[in-house]
């Protein structure tokens, strides 16, 4: 190897390393993390189940508040279908999804409920993230439990209910939602 192309290697990664460093401590890391993801959903290979799974039976019993401070008890939503999703800001997946999932609720969201639920720890900043956005599904954070059912590993994750009380699928990580065969799947619940 050269001195000059030595040299010249060094100033590539000083510069990459720059660039990753200032993505990091602007906070700008998870919206460019999110694009790349988003590009990636609208191939459509990462779509959701719509084969439903009727076997898990949904938990009513806890409590959520919207985005206005009021306490809402989740049994406000039993006998509709209802589209539930977790997620963050600080999540580059949930970050991907989230524009995909409001053309959903745009398309459907006077049939389905749709429950977003940020586990965001400040929720300003979850606030004013969907409000930078122009999102305008609801968004909720659990006020103390949640049912077991609920529990995830992973964020996303998102679950369906059934007008029936069934949890008819569940996923955990990014999915294609606004999909003709989900809407339809969501639809026919």
């Amino acid at each position: 190897m050269s001195r000059k192309s030595g040299k010249r290697e060094l100033i590539e990664w000083v510069i990459l390393i720059a660039v990753a460093g200032t993505l990091y401590f602007t906070g700008y890391h998870t919206e460019v993390i999110g694009f790349v993801q988003r590009l990636v959903l609208s191939t459509g290979i990462i779509k959701p189940d719509t084969e439903p799974d009727a076997s898990t039976q949904a938990n009513y019993n806890f409590e959520l508040v919207n985005a206005a401070g009021r306490v809402v008890a989740f049994e406000e939503f039993k006998g509709k279908t209802v589209f539930i999703n977790f997620w963050a800001t600080w999540c580059p997946p949930c970050v991907a999804e989230m524009p995909d999932i409001h053309d959903l609720y745009e398309k459907t969201g006077d049939q389905v409920a749709f429950v977003m639920i940020s586990l965001d720890d400040d929720r300003n900043k979850a606030l004013r993230y969907i409000q930078n956005k122009e999102f305008d599904f609801p968004v909720y954070f659990v006020n103390g439990y949640l049912p077991q059912v609920y529990e995830s590993s992973s964020i996303p994750s998102t679950y369906v209910i059934s007008s029936k009380g069934n949890i008819v699928t569940k996923r955990e990580g990014m999915a294609k939602y606004d999909t003709e065969s989900f809407r339809e799947f969501l639809l026919k619940l």
